[in-house]
């Protein structure tokens, strides 16, 4: 190692302690972080790109440094989910480390991947707190019936007010209004558990009637409206 002259003629000045990082909680125990393969845990990390027309959802379950489970939501442009196609095959099988310095194509994707990796450094997963954390597969607990992401979609003008589109549940069928035109419930269609019973052999009639549901003061509205027709 090189010094340059004015280091050389310094005299030594010995330093105290050394105390190490501060402790992390991870997986129900307190982890002092020293190396990528001492980071165990499952988070979340969101990013957007760089015009920011799209946002990115990821979840990593990390195992002794190495990810062992990745679950990339996108939202926005149509070329991000392309680009989240590539991440997921990817990601999985790489240490943190490599992750975070392998461009995944995609701004939003790239942030996430940033993002999530602040959370594992700093001890800020969710499994923090839970003893030997989550099974590898844990990740899709966040998605809907169906297996599909859950997304919420609102459209409103100042005119004509709100329009609910899609919620948590499911496509929204029909908008119930009060005497004052006031939202009081709504409608819906579960899309994703309606594809899968098809598939297990309904009729897409038997399927589409299973799988609708309602919230809210639905049955008590005076009108009802189709959001994406009136």
């Amino acid at each position: 190692m090189n010094y340059s002259n004015e280091v050389e003629h310094m005299c030594i000045v010995k330093k105290g302690p050394y105390h190490g990082p501060a402790p992390i909680p991870e997986e129900g125990k307190w982890i002092n972080v020293y190396d990528i393969k001492d980071i165990s845990g499952l988070s979340h990390g969101v990013g957007w790109c760089a015009p920011q027309q799209g946002g990115c959802k990821l979840t990593l379950n990390v195992k002794d440094g190495i990810v062992e489970e990745a679950l990339i939501e996108t939202i926005g442009c149509s070329g991000m989910t392309h680009s989240a196609a590539m991440a997921a095959e990817i990601l999985t099988g790489k240490t943190l480390i490599e992750c975070l310095n392998t461009d995944l194509v995609c701004d939003a994707i790239n942030v996430a991947m940033r993002e999530i990796f602040l959370q594992f450094a700093y001890g800020r997963s969710q499994t923090a707190f839970s003893e030997g954390g989550l099974p590898i597969g844990a990740s899709l607990e966040d998605l809907g019936k169906g297996l599909r992401s859950q997304v919420g979609t609102m459209f409103s003008t100042r005119e004509k007010g709100v329009r609910y589109m899609d919620m948590a549940e499911g496509y929204i069928l029909s908008m119930g209004l009060d005497e004052n035109d006031e939202v009081i419930g709504y409608k819906f269609i579960r899309i994703g558990q309606m594809i899968s019973d098809i598939r297990h052999g309904l009729s897409p009639n038997e399927a589409y009637n299973k799988n609708i549901g309602q919230y809210g003061r639905y049955d008590e509205a005076v009108k009802y409206i189709d959001p994406r027709e009136e």
